[in-house]
């Protein structure tokens, strides 16, 4: 996935890096897809940047007075169209960096399509805290983006290995010396005196997770985008290494809700209401929550509708919302419908879970989510000896015709629509497609999960 499609990168966005751990490598990796795609960029800084580093840039010019940045911007953006602005250097080749009222200015110029910048710096670690007098971040910034490189988990907090150790210490809530683990790191770069410090009001917060090479780095970082996401602020967290340039992110982390449906008549259960037929010590529904909050989801929402007071009543204490559905006898549309609309608006996607298979796992609901996670596809869905199942994830680019349903149907009509878009996983225990509609195939079920069975 490229940086483009993972940060969602628009016309007129202005995109500051903060943090340690690539901030240099990914904007310049950024700035080259946009111009590859036929945007002018501007890349810059309010903190400072090495000769080494202004060297990668195709052309540079100097800020030295306001009137005369703009005019130098505009040709050297018609020469190039890329073009890194730094302020005066020094002896050492170091070059200061710019106002940040300036690029504030420059974005109300649309000189450039996107603009870029380092907003501190980290002496070349890969996680810090931020001091008192930064990130320096322009107000006009639309997209910040703490980065971390993955390699600093499980290294000792000092500043040999942390800048500014002391800082991330207090912010962690942790001794110096101790290991750093997934769950500090989290707190810092989700802590507004940390990775989110100085975020514009109406700017988005996407944390990257850099380094990131083999598997253990992944479900390492996997985990760290977890505990990131249950921060409303922080809009996804990309998880790669940026110094791959065909592929720098290897997934998108986004908060994707589960929509579990529990409100049909169970007309074929011979007045039996399934949703509140035993499983275990539990019931159906309650079983359909409870292998749900297993898994990497980020809200849950029940549908009711059907006696949905007996159902909300045995539901108990639930991690689940519970939502009623007045128009559920019209037909399973309509709890799509209620359960798209009690979607907080952070959320991504949603993946909609039947109350009545059983034999559902969260290992198969999490497949699904990191299928979605690195591919982006608008609907991904299992497949039992090659025949689509549930449950099936919708991205938030299709609710609006998820919506739009009428009768006894689920997302089942946009398959074939975007069958080019769909994304599939094949899954060897059949078990999990089972769904329980008639006393028979209740007691089938039951004899399974009892081993009386073989599937």
């Amino acid at each position: 996935m490229r940086l483009t499609q993972a940060f969602s990168i628009q016309s007129r966005d202005v995109v500051a890096f903060v943090g340690g751990g690539g901030k240099t490598t990914a904007m310049f990796q950024l700035a080259a897809e946009l111009v590859a795609q036929g945007n002018r960029v501007i890349t810059t800084t309010t903190t400072r940047i090495f000769a080494a580093q202004i060297r990668l840039a195709p052309q540079h010019i100097f800020a030295t007075e306001l009137d005369q940045l703009l005019r130098d911007t505009q040709a050297a953006l018609r020469a190039m169209p890329h073009t890194l602005i730094i302020g005066a250097t020094n002896q050492d080749g170091k070059a200061f960096g710019v106002e940040p009222a300036w690029i504030d200015a420059l974005a109300a110029a649309n000189l450039a399509d996107v603009i870029l910048l380092e907003a501190d710096g980290s002496r070349m670690r890969s996680f810090k805290a931020p001091a008192e007098h930064e990130p320096v971040v322009p107000q006009t910034t639309t997209l910040l983006v703490p980065i971390v490189g993955i390699d600093i988990l499980g290294k000792p907090l000092n500043e040999e290995n942390v800048h500014r150790a002391n800082l991330v210490a207090r912010l962690a809530e942790m001794p110096l010396e101790t290991p750093l683990q997934v769950e500090q790191i989290a707190r810092v770069l989700a802590h507004p005196q940390g990775g989110l410090k100085n975020l514009p009001v109406a700017a988005r917060a996407l944390p990257l997770i850099n380094q990131v090479e083999n598997d253990a780095q992944t479900r390492a970082a996997k985990q760290l985008a977890a505990l990131l996401l249950r921060h409303d602020a922080i809009s996804a967290v990309a998880i790669g290494a940026v110094k791959h340039p065909q592929a720098p992110i290897s997934m998108l982390q986004t908060r994707v809700a589960a929509i579990i449906l529990a409100a049909g008549g169970s007309t074929r259960m011979g007045g039996a209401t399934k949703q509140l037929l035993p499983w275990g010590d539990r019931t159906l529904a309650q079983n359909a929550i409870a292998l749900t909050a297993r898994a990497q989801v980020a809200d849950i929402v029940v549908v009711t509708g059907n006696r949905a007071d007996e159902v909300t009543r045995a539901l108990g204490d639930t991690p689940a919302r519970v939502v009623f559905n007045p128009d559920w006898a019209s037909g399973r549309a309509s709890s799509v419908r209620a359960g798209i609309a009690a979607l907080r608006a952070n959320c991504a996607a949603a993946i909609f879970i039947n109350a009545d298979q059983p034999f559902l796992t969260a290992d198969l609901i999490d497949q699904i989510i990191a299928r979605y996670a690195s591919t982006r596809a608008p609907i991904v869905a299992p497949t039992f000896d090659g025949q689509i199942g549930s449950p099936v994830l919708f991205a938030r680019a299709r609710f609006q015709e998820l919506a739009a349903l009428q009768g006894d149907v689920g997302g089942k009509e946009l398959f074939e629509k975007y069958r080019a878009e769909l994304e599939t996983i094949a899954i060897a225990d059949t078990r999990a497609a089972m769904d329980v509609d008639t006393p028979a195939e209740y007691a089938r079920a039951s004899e399974l999960a009892r081993g009386d069975l073989k599937d």
